[in-house]
């Protein structure tokens, strides 16, 4: 983080730039002209805007000439102060009644806060310093550190009492155990993994609900249903290390420009937000070449590599650029299916990265239940959790399936939307039998036998 902040005081100072500011102090600002109501604006307003932006990710409208300059980040003056001043009045409706430019510009110097005139991007075709200088302004948004300069009040700034939205819904391990096909002893441990290891991989045959658990254990760990401090990606094979962590784009004028990837913009977020938990959720892990994608984030997601300390710096970063790094409060939860013939296993050297909970077929007393809670007839309930079973023994005990190919209960999960008969038969022929089907797909005739068994 020293980096970042050697790195921004390099550069050529400019008029509007404060360098070295070892203070902040609050102030209550009035409008330069008295026919506009005075503005109870504060610095500890705009820095809980900013805080706001960056925790959510939101997008503001761009400025076209100046821009607010924090934390090696740069922000449109108007929008983070019309953001400031509804949280300062918690009126999610008020307007700034500055116009931008000067008027909004001085409110804000006057807070303390830098603002400079707005870089253009320099195309990737110039000339070489033109290009480093382009590179830099890319680099900027891999930040991921906290300025130690900065007053501890600054970086504890928390969003405002005043809420736009409804505050997400709690979320216990009753709520859990209420509705996961799981006992509390095989929930408990699939947490203790996850707080052990912050990397915990799902894996199991298809239908299982492992993405469904995968959502409910980050909500666990939130506490809440809070989906702004989740970020869920599925990997497949055209997806790269350029999507994941940071690689070259075009962008709308033609040029290729230097873009983070998801993992780094998830680290930003966490990293502003020590205190709270984050979660990477990776669908469908085996199907991209993890390997690749993963990059850096091979080494730093052992727990004993989180933090600055182990920063590194990642390939295509300009020299200047700050080194990444894992925080702490990030959390990654993947799936494995199992039963995709087509994927590669993983290296040992992944798996040593994460606890791994194995997820079997649940056709007991917790589908049972459900089916019942969705009005199916008792008939039909005895139906599909018998002669479920009896397949999935057969396909366990087949030499080229095994347990890997079991069928999932998660087919049966939604309620019905026709007359359960019809819903049953329709999930049997147009699901679970082409499923079988391609399991058999050298034996089709076992296959039409074990269909049949299902639907007489």
């Amino acid at each position: 983080m020293a980096a970042g902040s050697a790195r921004g005081q390099a550069r050529k100072p400019t008029a509007h730039r404060t360098i070295g500011r070892k203070y902040a102090f609050i102030c209550t600002v009035t409008t330069v002209s008295p026919l506009l109501p005075p503005t109870p604006l504060t610095r500890e307003h705009v820095l809980r805007a900013l805080r706001l932006v960056a925790r959510e990710g939101r997008r503001l409208p761009p400025s076209t000439v100046y821009e607010l300059l924090y934390r090696g980040r740069r922000y449109p003056p108007r929008a983070v102060a019309e953001l400031a001043h509804r949280l300062a009045l918690a009126d999610p409706q008020a307007r700034w009644p500055h116009a931008a430019g000067q008027p909004t510009n001085a409110l804000l110097e006057a807070l303390d806060f830098t603002i400079v005139a707005k870089r253009p991007m320099l195309a990737a075709a110039g000339s070489a310093q033109d290009q480093g200088l382009a590179a830099e302004q890319q680099a900027e948004d891999l930040y991921t550190g906290s300025e130690t300069s900065l007053k501890s009040s600054e970086l504890l700034a928390a969003e405002p009492t005043a809420a736009y939205a409804a505050p997400p819904a709690a979320y216990t391990k009753a709520d859990a155990l209420a509705e996961l096909f799981t006992t509390e002893a095989e929930l408990d441990a699939a947490l203790a993994g996850l707080r052990r290891r912050r990397a915990l991989l799902l894996q199991g045959p298809p239908g299982t609900g492992k993405t469904y658990l995968a959502r409910r254990l980050a909500w666990l760990l939130l506490g809440a249903r809070d989906e702004s401090r989740i970020e869920l990606v599925q990997f497949h094979p055209s997806y790269g290390y350029e999507d994941f962590m940071l690689g070259f784009r075009p962008g709308a004028d033609g040029q290729f420009q230097l873009v983070p990837g998801v993992l780094p913009l998830l680290c930003q977020r966490a990293a502003q937000d020590p205190e709270r938990p984050y979660f990477l959720l990776i669908d469908e892990l085996n199907r991209g070449n993890v390997a690749r994608i993963f990059g850096e984030l091979l080494l730093l997601l052992e727990p004993d590599k989180r933090g600055p300390a182990h920063a590194l710096r990642l390939p295509y970063a300009p020299p200047g650029a700050p080194r990444f790094f894992v925080p702490e409060n990030l959390y990654v939860i993947g799936t494995l299916n199992l039963a995709d013939r087509s994927l590669a296993p993983l290296d040992y050297a992944l798996r040593r990265r994460f606890a791994f909970v194995a997820m079997r077929p649940q056709f007991g007393e917790h589908l049972r239940k459900l089916l019942s809670t969705n009005e199916l007839p008792k008939s039909l309930i005895d139906l599909i959790t018998e002669r479920l079973a009896a397949l999935n023994h057969v396909i366990a005990a087949d030499p080229e399936l095994g347990p890997d190919f079991e069928v999932g209960h998660s087919y049966f999960c939604a309620p019905p939307t026709a007359p359960a008969e019809t819903w049953l038969r329709l999930i049997l022929e147009q699901e679970i039998g082409p499923l079988l089907a391609d399991y058999w797909r050298e034996q089709p005739d076992r296959a039409a036998a074990q269909l049949r068994k299902l639907v007489l």
